[in-house]
This record gives structure tokens, sequence and C-alpha cells, in this order.
């Protein structure tokens, strides 16, 4: 070694006045924005505080954030604002993806929002595609063409009205079995259809590809028709399908209990409980703990408030986790499988490219909260039958977040984010409190006679419904920002799988679709008269939110600022527009003028505290809008309003 090697550490001398930590040292604490004074939860509260108090909140609750805490589900809010306090008291074994409770992932290293090669498709979930058309030849050329372009697994509904069960091999028969997975709905017919089908190839093709199920799910099919089922014949059929390679035979299916209207809290418990008495039946049928719990995978309904799905889906697997804790299982087959579908309650009739949106959102929020495979509805399912464009935007909404956005990469992306660690902690504990009071009822079968299901989730409905109702909640294209000249895509009607007797079928948007029906069936379009007051600067805002408003019930919202274009409008029915101090100049005279030009309702686009004389009505940010909408079409005699 050289004098000038044995010296070399000396070689570059460090200035005695460098600020700079070498790059070596790590500093004790690294701040986000450090150069700016840290700021206390109670700053944060008054500043809250003294806006809602310009707003016009005198009484404020304590602490104040109480005063914008927002329902998700019953006995859940969300908070405006969590911090490392609010994650305080979490339970602290969130554990790692692919280990025990599961609530990071049911694998390490795939899976939703996981990407590596252990999983059933390395770097992202299984897109799965569902057809239901009864059409052989158009079913097969749509599956061979999602095939090709980025679908990795099917979804087949089969039976009446549906997918022929007598035809579903000359279905599937361009499908290599051992490269996708199929999963079939349908009850006992559909699942034996599909068995004999797999096992008549089982001499010729290799082995089936992992991940397809049977789709048994009898308490399901209780539920949507109102029938009792029977359990019996699930071990059997299991047995079957256990000789193969990760085929499943029972799906838990949470969407029947979404798409009556549940919350997530009322869907998790529901298909716990379903879940537990599938797990008893298959056990009594003689297969083991670990031999059931291998048979279940549960679907669930991913809605556009992305955070609540996440929460969910990552409460789902910590409460599977606990069951199969509680029963035997072993650690290995308790992480729970998981099939997310994009909501049918969010999807609207009306503007349906809107849907578009709420599904991209749903399905993030899917991936992200860690479901192994995802189904997007097609942004036309509420009208019908999807078209091979609607497959086709279905299909690339997902290949552009697992391909284009790398969501996959990320394992548990939301894992450590104080607001959805809460949130799922208290999705969980809601979830296991409505499982067990089924369970007290004697399981969800008993539950479902009794009736106590229907009532709890008529119940959420109902909170939900109020919101919607207010638009609180508001449904961009139908009850906020209608399109009254939109044309339809035109589709061929969907079969009606559960025709009633079960519990109901709804969506977010159906009472302002059928205001807007009514509408559309009157010979000329129905309209209500905005009598504006002032300059076109300050009216504006009032004539554009009531003619939001109204338009959300079909109702066309000509302006003017004569009483006497009340006549010219054709209409009976007259909102006045206009600034509070206008108001209280004009708008009594003007409600006065309206009437004495053939007006039989009058409403005014402000509060009720205005109490404006010859005012028959207010309409106001937070007013009964489905309310408003049906008294006008009752005043303009509009057939098929209900009350």
């Amino acid at each position: 070694m050289s004098s000038t090697d044995e010296h070399s550490s000396d070689a570059t001398p460090a200035r005695a006045d460098a600020q700079v930590p070498s790059e070596h040292e790590v500093p004790q604490d690294l701040g986000l924005a450090a150069e700016f004074p840290g700021v206390t939860r109670d700053q944060w509260r008054d500043l809250v505080a003294g806006v809602l108090r310009k707003a016009g909140r005198e009484e404020l609750p304590e602490p104040v954030e109480e005063a914008l805490r927002r329902p998700v589900a019953p006995g859940v809010t969300v908070a405006p604002l969590y911090t490392a306090e609010d994650a305080a008291d979490l339970p602290t074994a969130a554990g790692v993806p692919g280990l025990p409770p599961f609530v990071r992932g049911s694998r390490a290293g795939a899976s939703g929002a996981a990407g590596g090669a252990d999983g059933d498709v390395p770097g992202g979930w299984d897109v799965r595609q569902r057809h239901a058309h009864p059409d052989v030849a158009v079913t097969k050329e749509a599956i061979a063409a999602d095939l090709e372009n980025g679908v990795t697994s099917l979804w087949l509904v089969v039976g009446e009205g549906a997918v022929p069960a007598d035809r579903l091999g000359e279905v599937l028969a361009d499908v290599y079995l051992d490269l996708a997975p199929v999963s079939v709905s349908g009850g006992t017919v559909a699942a034996e259809a599909f068995l004999d089908l797999i096992e008549a190839r089982s001499d010729t093709d290799a082995p089936i590809a992992p991940g397809g199920s049977l789709g048994l799910d009898p308490l399901g099919d209780s539920a949507a028709s109102g029938r009792p089922q029977d359990l019996g014949g699930l071990a059997a059929l299991a047995r079957r399908a256990a000789a193969h390679p990760d085929l499943r035979s029972v799906v838990v299916d949470g969407t029947v209990f979404a798409d009556a209207g549940a919350s997530v809290v009322e869907e998790l418990g529901c298909s716990l409980a379903a879940g537990v008495a599938y797990l008893r039946a298959l056990t009594d049928g003689g297969l083991s703990v670990d031999e059931a719990f291998g048979q279940l995978e549960f679907r669930y309904s991913a809605g556009a408030e992305q955070f609540t799905t996440i929460a969910a889906l990552r409460a789902a697997r910590r409460l599977w986790d606990r069951v199969g804790e509680v029963s035997g299982a072993s650690p290995e087959v308790r992480g729970q499988r998981q099939h997310a579908v994009t909501s049918s309650v969010m999807t609207t009739r009306r503007d349906p490219w809107v849907n578009m949106l709420r599904t991209t959102v749903a399905c993030f929020a899917a991936g992200v909260g860690g479901a192994d495979a995802v189904t997007v509805q097609p942004f036309d399912a509420a009208l019908g039958l999807p078209d091979s464009f609607a497959r086709r935007i279905a299909r690339n909404t997902q290949s552009l977040l697992v391909e284009e956005g790398h969501l996959a990469r990320v394992l548990d992306p939301a894992g450590g984010s104080w607001y959805v660690e809460s949130l799922t902690d208290e999705l969980a504990r809601a979830a296991w409190e409505w499982f067990t009071e089924i369970e007290r009822a004697g399981g969800l079968a008993a539950a479902l006679d009794s009736g106590l299901v229907r009532d709890r989730i008529a119940t959420a409905w109902d909170a939900r419904s109020k919101r919607l109702a207010t638009r609180a909640e508001a449904i961009t294209g139908v009850s906020e920002f209608p399109n009254l000249a939109e044309k339809l895509p035109e589709r061929q009607p969907a079969a009606e799988l559960h025709p009633g007797g079960g519990l109901p079928r709804v969506r977010a948007a159906q009472e302002y679709e059928a205001l807007r029906d009514a509408a559309d069936a009157a010979p000329e379009r129905p309209t209500v008269y905005l009598a504006t007051i002032g300059p076109i600067a300050r009216h504006t805002a009032r004539a554009s939110f009531a003619g939001n408003l109204f338009q959300a019930g079909g109702l066309a919202t000509p302006a003017g600022d004569l009483a006497e274009g009340l006549r010219e409008a054709g209409t009976t029915v007259a909102c006045i527009c206009g600034t509070d101090k206008d108001y209280a100049e004009q708008a009594a005279g003007l409600a006065a003028a309206l009437k004495e030009a053939g007006a039989t309702q009058v409403w005014l686009a402000g509060k009720p505290d205005l109490a404006v004389d010859g005012v028959d009505g207010y309409v106001y940010a937070g007013c009964d809008a489905l309310d408003v909408l049906r008294t006008v079409h009752a005043q303009l005699g509009l057939e098929g309003v209900q009350s």
C-alpha cells in the first residue's frame, strides 16, 4: 500500500464550515415541511370553529370536529382529520401480507395491490369479466375478445335467460381451461354442468387453471328469491370439486345484501354469517375444517366511496381470519379469497357514461383493498346486456390500472394510513357485532326467515335514502347536472335472475330516474318558470341552483324577469330567483304577479326563514329535493308520481 493509500482517509478534509451532514449521518428527525412551525390539533380546531361560525353555526359540539363527522354505515362515522393519536389504540398486530390476520392481504407478493410471481396473476389481480348473454354465439365471441385483450378469468351466469346450462360446453369450447379460470353462477344445475364439462375434458387437457369456482350460494339465493334452500348437497359437490386443484365450490355473495341497500357493515356481517353456515354444512358432510375453508370464496361489492371499500375488504379478511382461528383452521387456509364487483347500487341508467368514472374509482379501491379478483361492471349494466364497447371499457379500466398505473406493484398501499387503519377497525368491530346478532338469532337462514336481515338492511337504506333525497349524497348526471337532451343507448334487456320474493334490489338513482321517466312520458316537456329578479350577476347563482334541482326531475327551466313569461313557458309552476335583498323588496309583489298570470304554485330559491308572502315553498341546499320534485310533478298532473 502506498503512502497515499495509507492516508487516503485524510485526502479530502471536510470543510470546517460545512452545514450539511456527511452522507453517512442520519438526522434524528426528518419532518415534512420542517421549516414551518408545528401545528397542534387545538389550533386546527380553533380554525374549524371559526369557519363554522362564519357559516352560521352558533352552537358547536365539543370537540368541534364532531360537527363534520360523516356517516358511512350504521354506527360508523368518518372524522375530518386523523392523526397518530387516532391510531394509538388500534390493534398493533396488523401483520404482513400473506400472514394472519391477513389485513394487509391474503397472500404475499400477489393479489390486489400486490405484485409478485407467487400469485395467480403475477403483478396484478385476476381481471374477471362477467357474461350472461343467452345467445351462445354472442357469448363465445365476447369471451374470445375478452381473453385476447386482457381478461384473465371468466364469470358465467348460467340459467334461464342467461347462458344455457346444456350448452355450457359449446360456450367454452374454445377456452383453454388450464389457462383461464372459470367461475359459474346459477345454483346446483350450473355447478353440475361445469363439473361434468371439466371431468369430460380431464383426459385430454391439462389440469384446470386455479382460481375457478362452482358458485354455489344457497343462502344468497334464498335471500334474493325468498325461497328456502337446502345446504345438504354442498359437501358432495365440494368433494367433486376437490379433485381439481384450487377449484372452489362455494361463493359467499355479499353483493346480494349490498344490492338490497345494505351498508358495508350489513354486507360484511351477513357474508360472515353465511360463511360460517357453509363451514358447518361442509364439515357436517365429512370435510375437515381446513378442507372446508379451502372451498369458500367471498364476493363483495366495491363502491365509489373508495376508502370505505378499501377498509371493508381489509376488515373482511381480518374477520374471516378470526373465524378460522376459533374454528381451529390452519393459518395457511384462513386467508380469505375475495372477488370484488363494482356496485350495482351506484350504477345509473341516466347519463350512463358517468358510470365509467364510478367504476374506475371502485376498481381502484378494490385493487388497493387487496381483492384477489375484480369484475368491473360495464357502464351500461343498468340498461341491459352490455355491448362490445362497454365490455372493452370495463376490461380496459383494469388493464390501465394494473399495467399503466402500476397499482399492483405496491403491497397494501393503504396500510399505515391513520384514516384507513381506524376505519378498518371500526368496520370490523361493527360487522362482528352484527354477525354475532345474526348468530344469536339462529344463523343467517333463521335471520332471513324472521325478517331480521330485511329490517336491518331497510334501516340502513332509509338512512342513505335521506342523504340521496337531500342531495347530501349527490349523483352526477342524475340528481346533479342532469342532461335533459341526452339520448340513451339501447340495450337488450337482461334476465331477472331472482324475480321478486326476497330482498329488494335498489339503486341510488332510482327515485330521480322514475321522475325523469314520468316527465319524459308527457306529451310535452313539463316546465318550471324561473322568475328572476335584478341583473344577471345577482340572480345567476340561485337561478342555476334552482334550474339544476328542477331538471333532476325532468323539468325544463326557462327563465325571464317578467311575470308574463309564465304564459310563454306554458306552465303553472314558477320559482323566484334573486338575492335576499331583492327578495325583501320585490319577491312578494312578484309572487302575486305570477299568480295573477296563472301560477298555481310559486317557489322561492332560498331558505324558509325568508318568509316571503305568497310563496308556497322554498328550494335551498339541503332541502328534500325528491319531495319538492314530487310536489311539482303532482301540481303539473304528471303520472307515475309516488309520495
